[in-house]
């Protein structure tokens, strides 16, 4: 038998040429030009292996048919099942009759009536697709024929409707998804959403990715009670070492909306761009400076908040401030020296006209690293930087600080203490432009400010290990007090006035960010606790301000702050400042954790006072749940509440359960969002909504990991 089985397959390897064929079988006999084969029947042809019941080829026209319990297999991928498969190959057709086929990577499974292949095309007939068990699948998606290639592992599915269980939910007439992750154009699942004010809410994204290097999502949405708009974000890497991307937008308001809502804007408009490359100088000059060299740009412009609002239909992905920060960072960076440049642009939502808000455009830096002289007694380091203060309406100045320390330090006592000697030589020079908004009588001349000050220190640090733990304490001092100084100009007309907290916020003092240096005694004192695993257990850290200014308070704030690993699983932390004139706390934030792998939980409290300001005061909550039960079920729970407005900033309570072939969750969410009015200027909308999250693995968890549908609720607005 062993011979038989080995000519028969050296006779189908000649017949065929360039395709070798295998067959081995428990029985097999040939008649004319017919070959039948029974019993354990195993077809091997170039990386499938076949296995049948029976078995006949012919080999006058190459066919090769299966009969009865057929399992066949590619590589590691697929698993095909039938009761009958005819192969074809001289011409590379195969058919079975049923198919049933189960992609392995992404956990897919096929079934038809039947398959015919052609190369890498598979055509399917009338047949049915999922994820779940095929036994009971909780959600399948019936076809009436689908395309499949087994090359690009692109599915295409035809007048398609998906069922939950056996109650059909949703028809579409064609349906495509790649079955692995590489990127490719196409559509993205839709966001669907209802809003009693808003109306129906639809987006849908399209996706293209026509080369490697770069992609484009499109996303055109429709608010059917507000209006319509699109957003598109366009991604590319450029080179190893960077990448970047481009997103813009647009929103155009309906009249009735825009003018029951008062807004300013009836149109919403705006672009974000970031751009990161650690390589620069040498990639884009063709350089080979063995320095290290970065830019990164982060700009954004938008005509108001709304264009932040409309992005998405999830209100917790938006993080609102009053000011858009945009910024543009380049520098070069070796062992010794440093060389950045920065500009910093600030858009402020809260007002219609940006022309008055101070920008810095641009900041030069040099700074000469630390280095030492005399056996490392005296150490020094150079700092010098430019920053150029401009706007469109309004005063504007170009500053240039000077700082240079040097530090004469020695150990003493078998370096037990270190005392230590800082003189630092500062320098400040302004150049005033512009035009004041509001013509007055103050002085903007151009001047110069320099001084040096002195710090004496000396420190201790102690370590001692004991049998499961390890305490190291750093106490030490250290006392500064001023030299001399010189003022000309701006400086020397206003540096009465505006170093008088008062007068801090008026326009004349804006310029001015000399701080006068105080007399006084810093006293520190911190710890350490690990345990024999190295984990830091404990961190305290005390810190006390002792001035010897008569127009100031003796004694400083005392500043505590405590980071505590109660347990493997809890942790406490607290940082407050007590004011001992004021007999009360100007700051307390404190905040417990639990984290473990099924749960976490935080708590925190953020207390601020300013005892200048008669309303400068902060009381704010907030706190945070995660719960997972058992493999399938996940709670989560967040409540934000400002205590001092008496204000609900965020809710948000939901559960996500999750299956290996699907998940779904729901989530309630309250949220106060920023708008911009025509009468109140900044003011908030109250909104409620209900996120209703399903994930059918893998269609929509590659694409779209939350295709949610979000319902607003009534409120007060």
């Amino acid at each position: 038998m062993y011979k038989l089985l080995i000519i028969c397959a050296l006779f189908i390897s000649s017949a065929i040429a360039d395709d070798k064929v295998e067959i081995y079988a428990t029985k097999m006999d040939s008649h004319n030009q017919i070959v039948n084969a029974s019993g354990e029947v195993v077809v091997v042809y170039k990386d499938y292996v076949l296995s049948a019941e029976k078995a006949i080829y012919d080999k006058d026209s190459g066919e090769l048919e299966l009969f009865k319990n057929i399992r066949a297999t590619q590589g590691t991928d697929y698993k095909i099942l039938g009761d009958y498969a005819k192969m074809n190959i001289a011409n590379k057709e195969r058919l079975f009759r049923p198919f049933y086929m189960l992609e392995r990577k992404s956990d897919v499974w096929i079934s038809g009536k039947e398959s015919s292949t052609k190369e890498d095309d598979v055509k399917i007939t009338s047949g049915v697709v999922s994820s779940c068990n095929p036994n009971n699948p909780l959600w399948k998606m019936e076809f009436s024929s689908s395309d499949y290639n087994t090359k690009t592992k692109w599915l295409d599915l035809y007048n398609t409707k998906l069922y939950i269980y056996d109650i059909p939910v949703f028809y579409t007439p064609y349906f495509g998804y790649p079955l692995d992750t590489t990127r490719r154009t196409g559509l993205l699942l839709p966001m669907f959403g209802f809003s009693d004010k808003e109306g129906f809410y639809y987006e849908q994204a399209i996706y293209i990715a026509e080369q490697n290097w770069w992609d484009l999502e499109i996303k055109p949405q429709i608010r059917t009670n507000r209006g319509y708009g699109v957003y598109a974000t366009f991604r590319f890497a450029d080179s190893p070492t960077s990448r970047g991307s481009f997103t813009t937008g647009y929103f155009k308001e309906q009249n009735k909306y825009f003018k029951e809502n008062d807004l300013v804007n009836d149109n919403h408009y705006g672009f974000n761009f970031n751009y990161d490359n650690r390589d620069v100088i040498n990639q884009w000059f063709g350089t080979k400076l063995e320095g290290q060299s970065g830019l990164y740009i982060d700009v954004k412009n938008m005509n108001d908040v709304d264009y932040i609002n409309l992005s998405t239909n999830d209100i917790t992905e938006n993080a609102v401030a009053t000011q858009v920060l945009s910024r543009i960072n380049m520098f070069y960076n070796t062992e010794d020296n440093y060389i950045g440049m920065y500009m910093k642009y600030y858009k402020d939502l809260t007002s219609d006209s940006n022309e008055e808000t101070l920008q810095k455009l641009p900041t030069i830096q040099y700074h000469s690293y630390l280095d030492t002289l005399f056996d490392d007694h005296v150490l020094y380091n150079l700092d010098l930087k430019s920053n150029y203060l401009y706007r469109s309406v309004g005063k504007t100045a170009f500053q240039t600080d000077l700082n240079l320390p040097i530090t004469f330090q020695t150990p003493l006592f078998d370096e037990n203490i270190n005392v230590s000697y800082t003189a630092y030589l500062y320098a400040q020079q302004t150049s005033f432009g512009g035009a004041e908004k509001v013509i007055t009588t103050d002085e903007y001349d151009d001047g110069y400010f320099a001084r040096n000050y002195h710090v004496l220190a000396i420190s201790t640090q102690q370590t001692k290990a004991y049998k499961d733990l390890i305490h190291v304490v750093d106490l030490g001092a250290q006392y500064v007090f001023a030299g001399a100084d010189s003022s000309d100009g701006y400086y020397k007309d206003q540096r009465d006035y505006c170093s008088d907290d008062i007068h801090r916020e008026e326009a004349i003092c804006e310029f001015y960010n000399i701080q006068d240096i105080d007399e006084n005694l810093q006293l520190y004192f911190s710890q350490y606790v690990y345990g024999d695993d190295g984990q830091q257990i404990i961190y305290h850290r005390l810190a006390q301000n002792i001035s010897y200014e008569a127009s100031q308070s003796q004694v400083g704030e005392l500043e505590n702050e405590l980071d505590y690993q109660i347990s493997k699983y809890v942790n406490y932390y607290n940082n407050m400042f007590f004011n001992y004139d004021e007999s009360a706390f100007s700051k307390n934030y404190n905040q417990i954790s639990y984290n473990k792998e099924n749960i976490s939980l935080a708590l925190s409290h953020m207390y601020k006072k300013d005892f200048t300001n008669i309303v400068g005061k902060t009381s704010y909550v907030t706190s945070n749940l995660r719960f997972d039960y058992g493999d399938h079920y996940s709670y989560m729970f967040r409540y934000d509440y400002d205590l001092e407005l008496s204000q609900k900033k965020m809710t948000e309570i939901g559960f996500l359960y999750k299956k290996r072939c699907w998940d779904f969750g729901l989530r309630y969410v309250e949220n106060n969002r920023p708008v911009l009015t025509r009468n109140g200027g900044s003011d908030s909308i109250y909104d409620r909504y209900i996120y209703i999250t399903i994930t059918l693995k893998p269609f929509m968890s590659s694409a779209n990991p939350k295709s949610a549908f979000a319902f607003r609720l009534p409120g007060d607005n």
